[in-house]
């Protein structure tokens, strides 16, 4: 930018230089010229008040009065009666310019480079009558061209063109600091992507500009790198969630297949075979039950079905009800501390899943001779057992598809690691939250906050 500026006003400053010598010159040259003719026309009245011959003579002692001018006595003809320079002269002068005007009005005035002695004169010439008739006398004196003048005052004007264009350099410099150091300020911070601020009350309306686009891409940004993330989330759960689903259906399938094999083989008793029947069709159900869990669970996502009133009172003991014959199959007590009247905005599938795995997990991992109380109110809904509790490690994970306590997935509890991860997905499309608090040994307590 500052090299742009520079250029330019060298360019204006070496053009407007030119320019002015040129004109400077041109009113030179024709103030001078029009003096000389002054000067010229003050000559021929000295010889018109002193002289009336026409004679070698007579135009020497003119032309030395005159300090060496040239003077030329021409006859009505055109004929060079005498000149004061030693020349032959045989051309006829009726056509020059001078002797033809002055012919023609009486007086005559040109510019021009004799065609005799080769040297640029101003010439005035004077129509005269005398004892003889009509003659001319023309004077006339040296004169540069134009081109000569400007050539002589060159040198001058390259000094000042030098030391002007170093002072517009200087001036320049300083200008365009002192002009471009705010808005280069301004692009710094813009390129830094940081807030823009000036105390150039000009510049304001820029900053304000740049901060707006600068704010604008920074947003544009952050949404790019959350899309991003997401769908890496969204990748990663779907690969978790595949490699969960096939280890969880591994053990059950290489059951089934296994017992099969022996029953196809005809090497085992009575009782053999009727044990391998029994654990396909357990296993069988278990493959069952994994599959509807896993419909159950991506249902939740995809359904469509609007929301309700919820009378979520009812479904909690209604499903107590149901639960009872596990509970006492188990040794488990229940204890219901459920408010009538609680009424929730969802559905009622949802809500019995998540009532019902809240109270089924919280029986399965309980202690013989244990209990499990269940509380409802108008703004939350908890269910606390004395269970075997969950380590702070696993506190962490507790939620996590395919997570269960049980490290070796055998689900002897009767699980698939999916309930509680039912659980807070149904919280999160409801926009409540579900947390957790246990003890090793003591029990856990899970609270859904409406």
């Amino acid at each position: 930018m500052k090299l742009r500026i520079l250029l330019i006003s060298i360019i204006i400053t070496f053009v407007g230089i030119l320019a002015y010598s040129f004109v400077s010159t041109e009113l030179y040259y024709e103030s001078t010229l029009a003096r000389t003719r002054e000067t010229l026309a003050v000559y021929m009245n000295v010889y018109d008040e002193e002289y009336s011959a026409l004679g070698e003579a007579e135009v020497e002692a003119f032309s030395q009065k005159l300090g060496g001018a040239r003077v030329t006595f021409i006859s009505a003809d055109g004929t060079v009666l005498a000149d004061s320079e030693d020349v032959e002269v045989n051309e006829n002068h009726l056509d020059r310019a001078e002797v033809s005007q002055a012919a023609e009005e009486g007086e005559g005035y040109a510019v021009r480079r004799s065609a005799t002695v080769g040297v640029d004169y101003v010439y005035y010439c004077r129509a005269m009558t005398g004892d003889g008739g009509a003659y001319f006398v023309r004077i006339a004196v040296p004169t540069s061209s134009e081109w000569a003048l400007y050539a002589d005052f060159l040198p001058t004007v390259a000094v000042y063109l030098v030391i002007d264009l170093l002072a517009c350099v200087l001036f320049t410099y300083v200008a365009t600091y002192f002009i471009l150091q705010p808005v280069e300020s301004l692009t710094r911070q813009a390129a830094l992507s940081k807030r823009i601020n000036t105390k150039y009350k000009e510049l304001q309306p820029i900053a304000e500009v740049l901060n707006e686009r600068n704010e604008d891409i920074e947003r544009k940004m952050n949404e790019i790198k959350e899309e991003k993330e997401l769908v890496e989330k969204a990748q990663n759960s779907k690969n978790e969630f595949i490699s969960n689903i096939t280890h969880e259906m591994n053990t059950p399938l290489t059951s089934i297949r296994g017992y099969a094999e022996l029953l196809a083989s005809g090497m085992m008793t009575k009782e053999q075979q009727d044990a391998a029947y029994k654990t396909i069709l357990k296993q069988s159900e278990r493959l069952t039950n994994l599959i509807a869990c896993i419909i159950n669970y991506n249902e939740i996502d995809n359904s469509d079905v609007p929301s309700c009133e919820v009378e979520l009172s009812k479904l909690a003991k209604e499903m107590l009800a149901v639960v009872k014959p596990e509970a006492d199959k188990r040794k488990v007590t229940l204890i219901d501390n459920v408010t009538d009247n609680v009424i929730v905005q969802s559905t009622h599938e949802r809500m019995s899943e998540m009532v019902g795995n809240l109270i089924r997990n919280a029986i399965r991992y309980n202690k013989e001779g244990g209990s499990v109380k269940v509380t409802l109110d108008i703004d939350h809904f908890e269910v606390a057992d004395t269970g075997i509790g969950i380590s702070e490690e696993n506190l962490k994970k507790v939620f996590s598809r395919f997570f269960t306590v049980d490290k070796s997935h055998s689900g002897k509890n009767g699980g698939f690691g999916l309930g509680l991860a039912m659980v807070k997905k149904i919280c999160q499309r409801e926009g409540w939250t579900i947390s957790v608090k246990s003890r090793e040994g003591k029990g856990s307590t899970f609270t859904v906050k409406f």
